[in-house]
């Protein structure tokens, strides 16, 4: 197994970032998760593991002394085996319609393909959640098909629709609740990916897959009607690395 070089920089008295190789890469988020998963059951609940793309934000509940901590994670971390982490791969639907999509006519246009074809492109994919920010539950998801690879607006929506689901850059995403946004917006999907009544407001995780499946607009409204009440329950399977 691949030791990488990382990097240790204190954020204050109770947290320090660990860094890897910089990069939107599988292999570097993977040895992120595991080192995760060795973390948690070494130092237990009390501490926060934030993981993302090639970053891991440890933070401790009370101030820890900067080079000690270092070197005892350095320890584990050179120390450390491969093991498979459980994970899941979860089914999204997204609705294509056209008043829905807002920008999917002229992205088709600008790539010189069909509209259809860039839904199916889309469909196709299967994203590997890399970092979840920005808004709680905005999951950002690599794994998009190249042809598909768009720059964000030049002019930023003030506001995107709850649930919508855009391109940026080289990722797709979906807007857990309605918000400014600069992305590419090609769908909707009607169900919740942050719900602040739960007590693990968001399901999906960093490491994490997702598949978007297309319904029609007549799903949509009844899975909204569902996903509102607290019945719809999204489609997941596990998946191991």
């Amino acid at each position: 197994m691949k030791n990488y070089e990382l990097v240790y920089k204190p954020m204050g008295e109770k947290a320090i970032l660990i860094e890897w190789p910089e990069g939107i890469d599988e292999a570097i988020l993977e040895d992120v998760i595991r080192f995760r998963h060795i973390l948690q059951k070494e130092l237990g609940d009390k501490h926060e593991l934030i993981p993302a793309y090639h970053s891991l934000l440890v933070i401790f509940p009370k101030k820890t002394g900067y080079k000690e901590i270092t070197r005892q994670l350095h320890k584990l971390y050179t120390a450390r085996k491969s093991k498979t982490v459980k994970r899941h791969l979860w089914h999204i639907p997204v609705c294509y319609e056209e008043e829905f999509g807002l920008d999917t006519a002229s992205l088709a246009l600008e790539k010189g393909i069909p509209m259809e074809e860039l839904i199916w492109l889309h469909t196709a994919g299967e994203y590997t959640v890399y970092a979840i920010g920005f808004l709680p539950g905005f999951m950002y998801l690599g794994g998009l098909e190249e042809r598909l690879f768009s720059p964000r607006r030049d002019d930023p929506r003030l506001k995107v629709p709850k649930g919508a689901v855009g391109i940026g850059g080289k990722q797709t995403g979906v807007y857990p609740q309605e918000s400014p946004g600069g992305w590419n917006i090609i769908g909707n999907s009607p169900i919740k990916l942050f719900d602040a009544s739960r007590k693990k407001p968001c399901r999906i995780k960093v490491g994490d897959k997702v598949k978007f499946f297309r319904i029609k607009k007549a799903e949509h409204e009844l899975i909204s009607i569902e996903a509102a009440a607290g019945v719809y329950k999204i489609k997941k399977e596990e998946w191991h690395d």
